[in-house]
C-alpha cells in the first residue's frame, strides 16, 4: 500500500511539475547556477574559513550542517536504488535535477537568511518563515503544512532512512545485533543533539570533509581500476537515459522518475532542509549564503552521487532489476578491486558516518520546524523523540522506510516549491 502510495505522489505530474518549477525559479533568477557557477564555489572556499560571528554558527559549521544531511546515505543507497529501479539512464536525470536543483536551492537559502527571525539570542529561518514573513497572513496554513511535514520527513528520510540504509549492509546483523547498532546510534544522537544549532555545526564540522575526503579516494580507487569500462559506463548512462539501456531493465520513464526523485533526496533542494541550517549562521549577506547552496548541490549530486554510480557501473557487479538495490552494491563494487574483508569495513564505517552526519543534520530541521509549531516545549519533546526513533528504525523494513520517507517528503516539498515560486521575484541576481 505504501508503495502504490509513493509511486501515485512521485508519478509523472509530480516530476515534470517539479522541473517547470525549477526551470521558472531559474530564470526568475536569471540561472544564477550556470552565470555564477564558479563565483558560487570560490565564495563557498571562501566563507566556510571564516570564524563565527556573534549570535549564530559560523559559514563553516553551517555549510557543514548542510552537507551533514544532504551527503549521507543517500549518496551511497540512493544511488543504487536509482541504478536498479530506473537503469543507468537515471543517473543522467540526477544530473538534470541537480542543474535545477541548483536554482532552487540557491533562491531558498537567500529567502531564508531574508526572512529570517532571531529569537533566546539565535536566528532561525526556514520556509516556514519566509511563508510567514515573505507571503503574509493568508498563507500560514501553508507554513504549518511544512512544519508538520517537515518534522515527520526528519523523522523518516532524515533518521530511518539512514539508519535503515546502514542496515541494508550484508552481514551487519550477524555480526552486531539489530537492536544493539540502533541504541547506539540513538545515544551518540541525543548526546549530539544537546548542543543546539551550535553543538550540531562543530559536530558536522569535524565529520563531513574527512568523511567525504575518504570516500571519493575509495571511488576514484574502483573506477581507475577499470579505466577501460568507464566509457562504456558513461553511454550506458545517456543510451538508458532515453529508454534504450535493456541491460538494467530500466525504461525511459523510469530513469526519468527515480533519477529525479533520488537525485532530489540526495541534494534536498526544494525540500526546504539547507535553508534552515543556513539561517543560523550569524554573518554574511543572503546573496553569499545563497551561493552556498550551489555549491552544496555540486558537491552532493554532481560529485558524490557520479563517482558511486561510475564506481558501481564499471566495476561490473550485478545490478537487481526492479527491487530497490542497497548499500550492497557499493560493497560489491568495491570489494571487486579492494578485497571483499576491506571493502566490508570501507562500507561499514563510510555508511555510519554517513548514516550518522544526516542525522544529526535533520535533527535540528526536525527541531526547528517543532519549534515554529509549538514553541521551546514542542522542541523539547522532540528532542526526546528523536532518538527514540533511531533506535526504533533498527527494526523496520528498508522498502517500507523507503516508500514512508517518500510519501512524508512529498507534503514538505509542495507548500515550499509553491512560496518559492511566489517569492521568486524577490530573490535577488547576483
Amino acid at each position: 500500500m505504501l508503495e502504490n502510495i509513493s509511486g501515485l505522489l512521485w508519478g509523472t505530474p509530480t516530476v515534470a511539475a517539479l522541473a517547470v518549477c525549477g526551470a521558472y525559479i531559474g530564470a526568475r533568477t536569471g540561472f544564477v547556477q550556470v552565470r555564477r557557477l564558479g563565483l558560487a564555489l570560490r565564495t563557498s572556499l571562501g566563507r566556510v574559513t571564516r570564524g563565527r560571528s556573534e549570535g549564530g554558527t559560523s559559514p563553516l559549521e553551517a555549510v557543514c550542517t548542510a552537507l551533514a544531511g544532504t551527503v549521507g546515505t543517500g549518496n551511497i543507497a540512493g544511488v543504487a536504488v536509482a541504478l536498479s529501479m530506473g537503469g543507468a539512464g537515471a543517473v543522467l536525470w540526477m544530473w538534470v535535477s541537480a542543474l535545477l536543483g541548483m536554482g532552487i536551492k540557491y533562491a531558498e537559502i537567500y529567502l531564508a537568511v531574508k526572512y529570517r527571525e532571531r529569537r533566546d539570542g539565535e536566528y532561525v529561518g526556514g520556509p516556514m518563515y519566509y511563508i510567514k514573513n515573505g507571503l503574509g497572513t493568508y498563507f500560514r496554513p501553508l507554513a504549518v503544512m511544512f512544519a508538520v511535514f517537515g518534522a515527520l520527513a526528519s523523522l523518516g528520510l532524515g533518521n530511518m532512512l539512514q539508519v535503515g540504509s546502514v542496515m541494508t549492509l550484508a552481514g551487519v546483523g550477524a555480526v552486531i545485533p539489530r537492536p544493539v547498532i540502533g541504541l547506539v546510534m540513538a545515544a551518540a544522537v541525543a548526546l549530539t543533539c544537546r548542543g543546539g544549532a551550535k553543538g550540531r555545526g562543530r559536530t558536522a564540522a569535524l565529520m563531513v570533509p574527512v568523511m567525504a575526503a575518504v570516500y571519493v579516494a575509495g571511488c576514484l580507487g574502483v573506477i581507475g581500476a577499470n579505466l577501460e569500462r568507464l566509457p562504456a559506463a558513461v553511454a550506458s548512462i545517456f543510451r538508458g537515459a532515453m529508454g534504450g539501456e535493456a541491460v538494467f531493465g530500466g525504461t525511459a520513464g523510469a530513469a526519468v522518475s527515480w533519477g529525479f526523485r533520488r537525485g532530489l533526496f540526495s541534494n534536498e533542494a526544494g525540500l526546504g532542509s539547507s535553508p534552515i541550517a543556513h539561517a543560523s549562521a550569524g554573518e554574511g549577506t543572503a546573496e553569499e549564503a545563497g551561493l552556498l547552496g550551489i555549491f552544496e548541490v555540486f558537491v552532493d549530486t554532481l560529485l558524490l552521487c557520479t563517482l558511486t554510480a561510475l564506481a558501481v557501473l564499471t566495476s561490473g557487479v550485478e545490478i537487481p532489476r526492479g527491487t530497490p538495490g542497497g548499500a550492497e552494491l557499493a560493497a560489491g563494487a568495491l570489494a571487486s578491486v579492494f578485497g571483499t574483508a576491506a571493502s566490508g569495513v570501507f562500507m561499514a564505517v563510510s555508511m555510519t558516518l554517513f548514516a550518522f552526519s544526516s542525522i544529526v543534520g535533520w535533527s535540528l530541521y526536525g527541531e526547528r520546524c517543532a519549534q515554529f509549531l509549538g514553541g521551546e516545549r514542542a522542541a523539547l519533546v522532540y528532542r526526546l523523540l528523536f532518538p527514540a526513533v533511531t533506535a526504533a528504525a533498527s527494526l523496520v523494513t528498508f522498502p517500507a522506510i523507503i516508500s514512508l520517507s517518500d510519501i512524508a517528503t512529498f507534503f514538505m516539498l509542495l507548500p515550499n516549491i509553491i512560496a518559492l515560486c511566489l517569492l521568486a521575484g524577490r530573490v535577488k541576481k547576483p
